[in-house]
């Protein structure tokens, strides 16, 4: 859609207006024990309009991208917004404004693979899987495109252009132990198209075989101890804690509805040593696994410290809440398809690298768990968590034991975080997460392995 075109469109006299086309772009290719059982391709397009006037918004979306379309919606979601007002009667309020424009497509430089090539990387994936471990009951290969392409105008001068990608692998393996099926997976890539995440097959194989290694532990599996003991997070487990446990209790929306952080602002949440970020699109001089430039109500994004040397700072933050608690925009605003509204959604939620190794933190516990992967789990406003652990192992003497059964861990995510006593100096991000806040998106999860005192279900 042209620039000037969509310029034209805005009408003047509104508060505020938001015009918004969209394509959502999907496709997944996928083996089971050698067969193609699934081949799909998808695509969702539209636009959406918003219009806030005198404190309410008023919103409509159409399917058709027709300039007349356009007219229609926009009229109509300035009439919605009116009617509310009538109803709801509120103050008139203007909202912040930090916007900004850019143009952000990340379109891969490589040459595009064929649909038979993709077939063929992964055929060629499960024959490695079948060949190296014919002992296996079940293999599954998948993967999984999504593309997000966006052209968002404002009439407060904000304009974006924008195309984010990302592309995912799923292996998972499953064996029989004594007449019990055991499984164990991991999922590759990440941000980017297929061609700038999977070149050679053979790039993944140690991967592959790590997959299968671990499989093969869960045999010797016994259960954890139940209580509350040391234990090394690793930074998936980690990352998932600051998303769903710590990040959502700081979204603004949550804290204006009673989120405990509201009482938290100024004080001291954690350890020292903690320092949380929701990072909008660059980490360390790399893009994080989702870049946001620009939010969907066209503010300029920028990182969100929400805690810093343990210290509660910040909160989450679209226009409306921004407004109504006081504070500075942060860029959060984004939505998943055309018909959703911007939302206050994490971006790239991590606790900051600190100065430790991966092995010094196993080393300094006697009697503990290194808890690898997270399975489900949730979370609620007083940031009491529940998240399974499909991964982990015995520490004892500062050494790596048995694997452990699949088994839970719990607590309240606020007085974990003041038990940090080390955080490693690495970092891994997840490559496939999604945040289902009343509609799925892409969220980067990840960070730093911590050592904490930590609540595990056992036997």
């Amino acid at each position: 859609m042209d620039s000037l075109r969509l310029k034209e469109l805005l009408p003047a006299g509104s508060d505020y207006l938001e015009l918004k086309v969209q394509q959502n772009r999907s496709r997944q290719l996928g083996f089971l024990n050698g067969t193609l059982n699934f081949n799909s391709k998808s695509a969702s397009s539209g636009i959406m309009a918003r219009s806030f006037q005198n404190g309410v918004w008023g919103l409509t979306s159409s399917p058709d991208i027709s300039d007349d379309s356009m007219r229609r919606t926009i009229k109509r979601a300035i009439a919605n917004a009116q009617t509310l007002h009538q109803r709801a009667r509120k103050a008139e309020v203007m909202l912040p404004s930090n916007s900004a424009s850019g143009e952000y497509l990340f379109f891969t430089k490589k040459n595009a693979a064929s649909t038979q090539e993709r077939i063929e990387y992964l055929r060629e994936i499960d024959n490695y899987i079948k060949d190296k471990y014919p002992d296996l009951s079940t293999r599954i290969v998948n993967s999984s495109v999504l593309e997000m392409e966006k052209h968002i105008i404002t009439s407060d001068g904000a304009e974006i252009r924008s195309m984010t990608p990302r592309t995912i692998m799923y292996v998972m393996m499953v064996c029989l132990h004594e007449g019990t099926p055991l499984q164990h997976y991991d999922v590759f890539g990440g941000f980017g198209q297929w061609e700038d995440n999977f070149a050679d097959p053979s790039d993944l194989y140690e991967k592959i075989d790590l997959v299968y290694q671990q499989l093969m532990d869960k045999k010797e599996a016994v259960f954890a101890h139940a209580g509350t003991f040391d234990c090394v997070l690793d930074s998936r487990l980690a990352g998932i804690l600051s998303h769903e446990a710590i990040g959502h209790t700081t979204e603004a929306d949550f804290v204006i509805n009673g989120s405990i952080a509201g009482e938290y602002l100024g004080q001291e949440v954690a350890s020292p040593l903690v320092t949380l970020i929701d990072v909008a699109h660059t980490w360390d001089d790399q893009l994080c696994p989702v870049p946001v430039f620009i939010d969907d109500e066209g503010v300029l994004a920028e990182d969100c410290v929400v805690i810093e040397d343990g210290i509660l700072r910040r909160y989450m933050h679209n226009k409306e809440s921004a407004q109504l608690m006081g504070h500075a925009l942060t860029g959060n605003a984004r939505a998943y398809t055309y018909t959703d509204e911007p939302l206050i959604r994490m971006r790239n939620t991590m606790i900051v690298p600190g100065k430790s190794k991966l092995d010094e933190m196993i080393a300094s516990i006697e009697d503990g768990y290194y808890l690898i992967e997270p399975s489900n789990g949730q979370a609620d406003s007083t940031s009491e968590f529940m998240f399974g652990v499909t991964l982990g192992y015995e520490i004892k003497n500062g050494k790596l034991g048995k694997a452990i059964k699949e088994t839970t861990i719990s607590g309240v995510a606020f007085d974990l975080l003041k038990t940090i006593t080390m955080i490693s100096d690495d970092i891994y991000w997840s490559c496939a997460g999604m945040c289902g806040k009343k509609q799925m998106i892409p969220v980067g999860m990840g960070g730093p392995a911590i050592k904490c005192r930590v609540n595990i279900g056992g036997k």
